[in-house]
């Protein structure tokens, strides 16, 4: 069973035959190329023609020349019908030096539209943005939100029982196909750590301390959903007896945060409308690859793993997130929109009273009259505080 992923082709479909390069980006093994693969289908559903559709997988050792721009650039050129549309598709396309020079001289052709894949957004960095400023859109795409995990491996056991397997496996696509074997999941997992670390990271940065790199990642896993500074993580490091100073760590988790593995949430003060530039906050891309990494499955984290997967949530419907300030107290997530502003504060359960003052607190300082709301996992009727809603979390996820 395949997954439309409805957001992401809807924005592939959206961007049809006008001239701007689609480039979906995101964490490897999220579905890009079956993205891509259902996008071609839907073509030839249409009545495109085989011809006029240029494919490339550079991940496929049969296409290993092509990482030779000049022999792309040929081969390309060969299969174009100047007569017709045509549709090129290229993924994985980092791995070739200078794509950006080969992109863009087909760019210019007024018959070819332009689909790419990459899993860092280095891709994205020098001299493809200036080559191509203003020329293309970036889909950034994410493994399986609950909901599409629900879709493909269903809920008999109801929502809590679904949710508890979506954070105790994990969010990537293919292992809805192996969930019955935890071995199988677990050497999944890793294999795509060991592809990010050595692939994305190391080789790309160059870094020789391997060691260090991968204390610094697994300090980022276990204190999700914490504020942390740069100078924090290097005085923790140093203190375990790692000396590290600050600019590495900053390079560290630029190289994670390019490959998608991990996401900032930056601070913004609300009541001053300014961006703040310390203390931000981290999420994984996938809890069950954060378990397989910790080599624990942080089960005292519940509160901290429901707000990572919010606020994976909030990005794939179209927010730019932030962890709000308001005076001396936080507001878990400030969801901006074209149409405007959401708050949310999440927790595990509010059911005791001192815990749900807490988390209504932060959001009834908040003087505008934009929505707010708590989502906790406690099983109870939505409830409305003086405009405040509170919703369980698995509704919401499960939501439109």
């Amino acid at each position: 069973m395949k997954i439309s992923r409805k957001e992401y082709f809807q924005q592939l479909l959206s961007w049809k035959d006008k001239k701007m390069i689609k480039v979906v980006t995101g964490i490897r093994r999220c579905g890009k190329s079956t993205l891509l693969k259902m996008f071609r289908d839907y073509l030839l559903e249409q009545g495109i023609e085989n011809h006029q559709i240029i494919s490339i997988n550079f991940e496929d050792y049969e296409y290993e020349d092509l990482w030779e721009p000049r022999v792309l650039y040929q081969y390309i050129k060969e299969r174009i019908c100047p007569d017709k549309m045509m549709y090129l598709f290229l993924d994985e396309i980092q791995n070739v030096r200078d794509f950006q020079r080969v992109v863009d001289s087909f760019f210019l052709r007024d018959n070819i539209d332009i689909y790419m894949t990459g899993s860092n957004s280095y891709m994205l960095s020098g001299e493809l943005a200036t080559l191509l400023t203003g020329r293309y859109v970036l889909i950034e795409m994410l493994p399986f939100s609950f909901a599409e995990y629900v879709q493909m491996n269903g809920m008999e056991k109801g929502a809590e029982e679904a949710y508890r397997r979506y954070i105790a496996t994990s969010s990537f696509p293919f292992v809805s196909s192996i969930l019955s074997d935890s071995r199988q999941i677990q050497d999944y997992l890793r294999s795509i750590y060991d592809t990010i670390i050595l692939k994305d990271v190391i080789g790309r940065k160059k870094i020789t301390d391997v060691m260090m790199l991968e204390s610094i990642i697994r300090f980022l896993a276990d204190n999700i959903g914490n504020p942390l500074s740069t100078k924090k993580i290097s005085d923790t490091m140093s203190s375990n007896g790692r000396h590290i100073n600050v600019k590495t760590v900053e390079s560290y988790i630029s190289a994670f945060m390019e490959s998608y593995v991990i996401y900032q949430a930056k601070r913004y003060e609300v009541k001053g409308k300014q961006y703040l530039k310390t203390l931000e906050k981290y999420y994984m891309a996938d809890i069950g690859l954060r378990r397989a990494m910790l080599g624990h499955s942080g089960q005292a984290d519940t509160g901290h793993i429901l707000e990572n997967v919010i606020y994976l949530e909030l990005l794939r419907r179209g927010y730019r997130v932030y962890v709000g300030k308001v005076d001396n107290l936080e507001v878990d997530f400030v969801a901006m929109d074209e149409e405007g502003i959401n708050y949310f504060q999440v927790a595990a359960t509010v059911r005791e009273q001192d815990t749900l003052e807490r988390e209504l607190k932060p959001l009834q300082k908040i003087a505008d009259n934009y929505p707010k709301c708590i989502l906790t996992l406690d099983m109870d009727p939505p409830a409305d505080y003086d405009g405040i809603r509170r919703l369980n979390a698995l509704d919401y996820l499960l939501g439109p």
